[in-house]
């Protein structure tokens, strides 16, 4: 059964290649592999030599904290000094699964993971080649092995939601596992409970009303104010952007924008959704993209989407803002930090 595609057209990744990939990780070495969100760069979490190499590949500030993945059998109160009951029942709800949680850091694991900090995010992705992988790496490791994975790109640049986008970042660099295309296709959300109350840092699949549902209580949401919050991954301003400048506005923006663009001559991209496109969906000089209308699927292309648009020769991509609605709030946090790396331009 382990060696079973996962669905027509995914690829199928055997034992032996799980056991060489986990065999490259104890030996400090890099491994890309598929999660349920994203791929990530893996490597020893417990090695600082190995998270530095993680930092190096990927030209990651060195103060800017990783996530510390695990194998569903994996005892998450080995990496903390205290597993609160507020992490229990979310690891009990949502894991395996898109959610990370930021918590005090255990004493013997290294600081490195955290970025200087005194937490560390840890996470159980559901994707099955990610498991098969961390179980085989914790049994080399007396069953606490964790593997430290950012996603595998560049750092700022658009995460990769397919085997190809991480040999595209790295070409044979890179050991990389192909376990198909990620089904979420945004970074799992992250939420801090290191400091006695809930708060988001990331929004993702994972969401607000769904936490709050658990716990009882609405987490504290991203607002620019909470100056104790720990640095997260994926938290920058400016993050998950392609090479093209991007600019996102509400569609009655983008209009006299695209309008001058064509009349230009100047070949542009808008990514937007037919009900909102109307005749710019067929304009001159206007690379028209339908966005999708479900924001979980919108989540799962939009990385793919942001890449191909790199390769379609426009001068400049314009998206429409989405609305300001809890269900759109991770397609429109990542969209936001994208065009926030060519706010000068916009």
């Amino acid at each position: 059964m382990p060696n079973r595609p996962l669905s027509p057209g995914v690829p199928t990744v055997s034992d032996a290649q799980i056991d060489e990939a986990a065999a490259l990780l104890d030996a400090g070495e890099l491994v890309a592999f598929p999660t349920e969100t994203v791929y990530g760069l893996g490597g020893d979490a417990e090695s600082p030599a190995a998270v530095a190499r993680i930092y190096a590949a990927k030209g990651r500030p060195a103060n800017h904290p990783v996530i510390v993945h695990l194998a569903p059998q994996g005892d998450p109160q080995y990496w903390v000094a205290h597993l609160p009951s507020d992490a229990r029942k979310l690891i009990d709800a949502f894991w395996p699964g898109p959610l990370t949680l930021i918590l005090e850091r255990a004493p013997h694991i290294p600081d490195a993971v955290s970025g200087g900090q005194t937490s560390v995010g840890l996470r159980c992705p559901s994707h099955p080649v990610a498991q098969r992988l961390l179980a085989a790496f914790s049994a080399r490791r007396g069953g606490h092995g964790g593997v430290a994975a950012p996603s595998a790109n560049r750092f700022g640049h658009v995460s990769p939601t397919t085997a190809q986008h991480v040999r595209d970042e790295f070409g044979e660099a890179i050991h990389v596992l192909d376990g198909g295309p990620c089904d979420v296709g945004i970074e799992s959300t992250i939420l801090d409970l290191s400091r006695g109350f809930p708060a988001l840092l990331r929004p993702g699949r994972v969401t607000p009303l769904e936490i709050a549902a658990v716990l009882g209580v609405a987490p504290k949401l991203p607002d620019g104010s909470d100056a104790t919050a720990p640095r997260a991954s994926g938290t920058l301003k400016a993050h998950y952007a392609p090479r093209t400048p991007l600019a996102l506005l509400p569609f009655a923006a983008l209009e006299p924008m695209l309008g001058e663009a064509s009349a230009a001559g100047v070949r542009v991209a808008l990514v937007a959704r037919v009900s909102r496109a109307g005749a710019w969906a067929d304009a001159a000089n206007v690379h028209f993209i339908a966005a999708p209308e479900d924001p979980h699927l919108y989540a799962r292309e939009l990385y793919g989407l942001l890449r191909a648009l790199d390769r379609a020769q426009v001068a400049r991509i314009f998206v429409e803002k989405l609305p300001d609605t809890p269900e759109w709030i991770a397609v429109n946090d990542r969209l936001g930090r994208a065009a926030a790396a060519f706010a000068s331009d916009a």
